[in-house]
């Protein structure tokens, strides 16, 4: 594979960067949104419809007999076409609250535009309707026929009918869960809580999960202590890895991978990473780096002999399966 654009690598060490709020790194138990879906009908289309579906046909013909009328014959017609209705109820979602839906054609459909949904149900995964979703679609600028303009969206076009019961200021505890599990950060968020609300009121019972007693004091207040926690600030730790995109020549590597010593020779090029009398410089075809090197070094090294993207994947897989590249790999 031959690149038109050069490698580009960031490797910056976490340590630089300031800690993270933990509203930013962890999520509560229960505060989540919940997906909606349902199945509808989009009219009013201009000989863009499914014309023919059985499906659609089927529904058109229900929705008349709902409407009062029983027609004879098989109902058709090319203006209108079954659509699949997403929307996500939000935590806390209440009574006439309005959502954003997204419509997406699921016939022979070659176009949305123009349409309008008429009023369909929005169920969740316990069968139950929490909103209702209709209104006249938009498919964000695109021409009739462009790409994509079989999914519409409705902005505000759903309404909560339904809320979830969640009896949130009557918790006892509350339970955190890391957005990227992680041992060393686990116990960083149980001593920055424990440090700031002055005493052992959390606790981690595994790298992604952190339970946390509601002080005395903010029993009546819950709302409240989760908006000072939220804000407590906490360095999040991982692993090292680097990750790789082959279509455009990216890599993205974290401050903490790091060399072991190794000898390299790929093509033309060879490379000693370590040894004694190693030092930065060019000698022939052998090139010495440090003892103690950073990808980064070695990349900015390679580049700046002419090494090719491709060329330092290859080195980089080799690196990793020899042992001396200290970091995960992890392709895109």
């Amino acid at each position: 594979m031959k690149y038109l654009v050069p490698l580009l690598i960031l490797s910056i060490s976490t340590s630089v960067f300031a800690a993270n709020r933990l509203k930013d790194i962890v999520t509560i138990k229960g505060v989540r949104e919940n997906p909606l879906v349902g199945y509808g009908l989009v009219i009013g289309l201009n000989g863009t419809g499914d014309g023919g579906g059985e499906i659609t046909n089927t529904s058109l013909k229900k929705m008349f007999q709902t409407l009062g009328l029983d027609p004879v014959s098989e109902v058709s017609s090319k203006n209108v076409a079954a659509v699949i209705v997403t929307a996500k109820l939000p935590p806390f979602g209440r009574l006439g609250q309005k959502l954003d839906v997204t419509v997406s054609s699921i016939g022979d459909s070659s176009s949305l535009a123009g349409g309008t949904l008429l009023v369909t149900p929005l169920k969740g995964g316990d069968g139950k309707v929490y909103a209702v979703a209709n209104g006249a679609l938009s498919i964000g600028g695109l021409t009739q026929g462009a790409k994509f303009a079989t999914t519409a969206a409705i902005p505000n076009g759903a309404t909560v009918e339904q809320e979830l019961s969640l009896s949130f200021h009557k918790k006892k505890s509350i339970r955190l869960s890391l957005n990227r599990p992680d041992f060393t950060t686990a116990a960083r968020v149980v001593k920055t809580i424990n440090e700031n609300l002055g005493g052992k009121f959390s606790s981690a019972t595994d790298s992604a999960t952190i339970d946390l007693i509601i002080p005395p004091h903010y029993e009546r207040s819950i709302v409240d202590l989760i908006a000072i926690i939220e804000n407590y600030r906490v360095n999040q730790d991982s692993i090292a890895k680097i990750v790789i995109n082959e279509k455009t020549g990216t890599i993205v590597a974290g401050g903490d991978v790091t060399l072991n010593q190794v000898a390299i020779s790929h093509g033309d090029l060879s490379i000693q990473v370590g040894g004694e009398g190693a030092g930065s410089g060019k000698k022939g075809s052998l090139f010495l780096i440090e003892k103690k090197t950073t990808l980064k070094e070695l990349v900015n090294a390679l580049n700046a002999i002419g090494t090719g993207p491709d060329d330092l994947i290859s080195i980089f897989q080799t690196l990793k399966r020899n042992g001396a590249l200290i970091a995960d790999l992890e392709f895109i």
